[in-house]
């Protein structure tokens, strides 16, 4: 049965919106994801922006340290150099002349002379000292812990001789005459910004100046102290899209659990949650598909209690006619009489038999309609080999089924199942041919045609009995309506026949109705049914 819920699916909304590019997946997947990544964004972002800033820092550290360099390089050069015609460094005046100018203590400055051996450095002119911090004391019989940070500074015997080949190798670059900056370990474990200054004179390098500045950690541990932040709005963004995701997705579906154990458990009808149903978004479709699937259930529920509450009393009269029929027919003597109730008996058998089967068969109408997936099918042929059964089967006297068709060559193709669409026509044809049997027509006929109108195929079957009375137009479609004209025969028909036909053509997505024929003169000629069916496509 339809229900009266409109279920609005993704389908339907993409064809509304048709025109705006939307990326694809799902709403909520789409939310899912761009949560995800937003905070791992922020770190990425973070981190390039910083890796962008230390990378300045040094750079300019570099620049910083060469201008410095190539300045102290060109006063030892002036002051220290001493031979004519080949110049060499005086390891003296070097020493001197370093001692002289201005170094800060964040910066270590060692002069090397031709062969790459060191003749000055200002740790050792200005008596200072590499220190570290001692660790605490441990008692004896104490177990000591130490956590040890990944970036330690703690040098092994292995750090401190890869430290010196990396400066010998950065000495033996600058005598080659180019200047040389590097980014290396000091020998007490610290990150160094490196510079290395040859010291030319003309074109004779007579040494390299080495100036060291040793606050890169800083920099460093600067830069990871800049990036906390970042962290810390990425674990926030992160929870907040948890419990955003929660609150959407992880709550809602447990709301609609809880619906649906109500509606197992019988204590409600039907699954209602107005809140989640005006979503724009896949729960949102699902909890207006899951209202319009339990409200149609709820529907079909109370179709089978109406259905069983009016098979009930259409099977009692029958059977209370039996019953009476029986007690009387042991105390009548009459043959006559005998033989008027032996034939009420029979009517009244045949009847319950009737009815019976035409219940059988609505029962089992929605079991048969889901069982046969629908496929195209020819209405012409269906209706011609319909209509030749019964030219076949028929009795004298009994009204001729004839079948024609109207406009075109091309067959008038449905979808749809043949076992059900035949069962609806024959109906049709068969309540047709009861009626006309009151037709005072010499030659009655049922006239069986189809054609196309918009798109649709629509099949029509008429007779030439006293019609419908137009009150009645529509209550002849309803389960055991058998109201009759004067002279029809009682309790020749279930009145199921017709509720048949129509909720088959329903469930096809087409229309049936009645009609009444009318002559020129408004005289009523007889009835017509008219089914309409949405065409094939291709």
């Amino acid at each position: 049965m339809a229900s009266a819920t409109d279920t609005v699916k993704p389908e339907a909304q993409a064809g509304r919106k048709r025109g705006h590019w939307r990326p694809p997946g799902s709403r909520l997947g789409r939310l899912i994801i761009l949560l995800n990544l937003l905070g791992l964004m922020i770190l990425i972002g973070g981190a390039l922006v910083l890796n962008e800033l230390r990378r300045g820092l040094i750079n300019a550290k570099i620049d910083s340290l060469t201008t410095q360099g190539e300045f102290i390089a060109n006063v030892i050069e002036q002051a220290a150099t001493r031979g004519d015609p080949v110049p060499s460094l005086d390891a003296d005046r070097a020493r001197d002349t370093l001692q002289f100018l201005f170094i800060p203590r964040s910066q270590r400055a060692r002069v090397f002379d031709a062969s790459g051996a060191p003749i000055a450095d200002s740790y050792v002119i200005a008596d200072q000292v590499e220190w570290k911090p001692l660790p605490p004391v441990r008692r004896p019989g104490e177990l000591q812990f130490r956590w040890t940070a990944p970036w330690s500074h703690a040098m092994t015997a292995a750090g401190l001789a890869q430290s010196r080949r990396e400066l010998q190798g950065e000495v033996r670059s600058a005598l080659k005459g180019t200047a040389v900056a590097e980014l290396r370990r000091a020998q007490n474990g610290d990150r160094v910004v490196s510079v290395s200054i040859p010291i030319q004179n003309v074109q004779a390098v007579l040494g390299v100046l080495t100036l060291e500045a040793g606050d890169v950690d800083e920099i460093v541990a600067a830069q990871r102290w800049a990036l906390a932040p970042f962290i810390a709005i990425a674990i926030l963004v992160s929870l907040a899209s948890s419990l955003l995701l929660s609150r959407l997705i992880a709550q809602p579906v447990m709301r609609l659990a809880r619906a649906a154990d109500r509606v197992t458990a019988s204590r409600a009808r039907a699954i209602s949650l107005p809140d989640i149903a005006q979503r724009d978004d896949e729960l949102g479709d699902l909890t207006r598909s899951l209202e319009t699937m339990t409200s149609a259930l709820s529907e079909r529920m109370d179709a089978i209690e109406g259905f069983a509450a009016d098979v009930a009393h259409e099977i009692r009269n029958p059977l209370t006619s039996i019953r009476s029929a029986v007690e009387t027919l042991e105390l009548v003597s009459d043959p006559a009489a005998k033989e008027r109730l032996t034939n009420i008996l029979k009517h009244d058998v045949g009847r319950l038999d009737r009815l019976i089967t035409d219940i059988s068969n609505a029962s089992r109408l929605d079991a048969e309609l889901s069982r046969e997936a629908p496929r195209p099918l020819d209405l012409d042929k269906l209706l011609s080999d319909i209509a030749a059964l019964y030219g076949e089967s028929g009795r004298p006297g009994e009204p001729v089924v004839r079948f024609t068709r109207s406009g075109g060559m091309e067959p008038c193709r449905v979808q749809g199942r043949e076992g059900p669409l035949s069962q609806v026509f024959r109906n049709l044809i068969d309540n047709a041919k009861s009626f006309s049997t009151l037709s005072p027509a010499p030659t009655p006929e049922v006239r069986v045609s189809v054609r196309r109108q918009d798109r649709r195929v629509v099949a029509s079957v008429e007779d030439d009995g006293p019609g419908i009375p137009p009150e009645n137009l529509e209550t002849v479609f309803e389960r055991f309506y058998t109201a009759r004209p004067k002279g029809a025969a009682f309790g020749g028909h279930s009145g199921l026949g017709l509720s048949i036909a129509r909720q088959i053509v329903e469930a096809h997505g087409g229309q049936i109705r009645a009609e009444n024929r009318l002559g020129e003169d408004g005289a009523v000629l007889g009835a017509r049914f008219t089914v309409s069916l949405p065409e094939a496509r291709g």
